[in-house]
């Protein structure tokens, strides 16, 4: 199901809201408007312009009318039409049945600019107009009668004429301005949530921050905060809790192995090995637990580092009835904790001897360091699952399950990639990208 926007309910939703609010609204004025007049119909305004046009002066100065299409027009759509036109002389001049109501304006209209006139009872002869107009001959004042137009259709199209504009000005700016202001307001909440994608494992102790939030929002961020340092105190009791356990183990283990060392029997020495995995076991969970303390980082030669843990660990390969080569392509210098790389190349020489062939190569070409073998290698889709804790290709080898993990946690905290692949000795080949400085 696809997540509900919350911009859509802040922008969206209340827009539509205040636009059908405010077209109701209008509706209603206009209704109101409608039902509050009193009066009957108006006379077109509109005729006062086709007359301005069509009343001209003769050769001795006088008004006259002159026939025009469009005055033709207008008389055979009102039968009724009549009018009365004057100038700022008051010069008139006009045209059909002046009702006697009206007479006594002649001789006044150029006093005038606007009226409406209406009676309440048809045929509504006396509903009139009265405008001044420009026309080719000077300013002409003209009173008329012709078509009739009801209230509601004067104030429909006038409320259009003024209610549309003013909506779709609003409604370009509400378009424009709700969410610029929306987004200026839920600006804390991305950069929460980008600051919530950046936590992981390695980041510890850090807490969301809750300023320029906005307030229905804090309750959110607290609680994420406090479980964070639920997360935070239950990781250090787990840590403690290893930490402690190993340490208490090491004792026992070395004075069993001295025992088991010392003894004559057969039975007793073939316990030597088990003794020898619970305390590779244990060094490793320590080393686990000194990822979270050591922060020693300083300038590596990784070659020079790579040379002395072969040579440390030559007895043993030679024991193994194994060899190993050391391959230089090119010398680098990374920034790291050279203890900690020294135990992954430990462990990845230790992995390679124990589970791989009879050879080893290791590779050295800037920060770059492969550790490849010639044995049965290891399957493509298990490749990510040996990092995992305890994780063994076959249930009853002797490894311990963590030697690998303790290399991919040693090289994420390195920022570095661990990578397995096929090796040209047929086996697998364990690639450790660092960061070259």
């Amino acid at each position: 199901m696809k997540p509900r926007s919350l911009k859509r309910a802040l922008i969206i939703y209340p827009l539509t809201f205040h636009f059908v609010a405010l077209y109701i609204g209008v509706a209603i004025l206009v209704y109101v408007a409608i039902r509050v007049d009193s009066g009957g119909p108006y006379a077109d305004q509109q005729i006062t312009a086709v007359i301005a046009q069509a009343i001209k002066r003769d050769d001795a100065g006088r008004l006259s009318i002159v026939m025009t299409p469009e005055l033709q027009q207008l008389r055979a759509n009102s039968p009724t039409l009549w009018f009365v036109a004057e100038d700022s002389d008051r010069q008139t001049v006009s045209l059909g049945s002046v009702p006697p109501l009206y007479q006594s304006f002649v001789g006044q209209l150029s006093e005038l600019s606007y009226a409406q006139m209406r009676d309440r009872e048809a045929p509504y002869e006396l509903a009139a107009v009265i405008r001044r107009e420009r026309s080719n001959i000077g300013e002409l004042t003209i009173m008329g009668h012709g078509a009739l137009s009801e209230l509601s259709f004067m104030v429909l199209m006038a409320s259009n004429t003024f209610a549309i504009p003013i909506f779709l000005m609003l409604l370009l700016t509400s378009l424009i301005v709700t969410p610029w202001i929306v987004k200026r307001s839920l600006g804390g909440v991305v950069r929460v949530a980008q600051e919530a994608e950046q936590i992981d494992i390695n980041s510890r102790g850090h807490r969301l921050d809750a300023q320029n939030v906005p307030s229905e929002i804090l309750p959110l961020i607290r609680a994420f905060n406090n479980a964070l340092s639920r997360l935070d105190d239950g990781y250090e009791r787990q840590r403690r809790f290893i930490a402690s356990a190993s340490h208490e183990l090491r004792t026992p283990l070395a004075i069993l192995r001295s025992k088991i060392e010392s003894s004559k029997t057969p039975a007793v020495q073939e316990l030597n090995q088990d003794v020898h995995r619970l305390a590779t076991l244990t060094e490793q969970l320590l080393d686990l637990e000194r990822l979270d303390i050591d922060t020693n980082f300083e300038t590596i030669d990784l070659a020079s580092l790579v040379r002395q843990v072969v040579a440390d660990l030559a007895p043993i390969v030679i024991a193994q009835g194994c060899k190993m080569e050391v391959k230089v392509v090119r010398r680098g210098v990374c920034r790291g904790d050279s203890a900690a790389l020294e135990r992954v190349v430990s462990n990845l020489i230790q992995n390679a001897v124990h589970h791989g062939g009879k050879s080893v190569l290791v590779r050295i070409n800037g920060a770059v360091l492969e550790v490849e073998d010639d044995g049965p290698g290891i399957p493509p889709d298990e490749r990510e699952r040996v990092f995992e804790p305890f994780h063994r290709l076959h249930p009853r080898q002797s490894g311990t399950g963590l030697g690998l993990n303790l290399v991919k946690e040693v090289i994420t905290r390195h920022e570095g990639q661990v990578s397995i692949l096929d090796g040209a000795l047929g086996g697998a080949l364990i690639r450790i990208a660092l960061v070259e400085s």
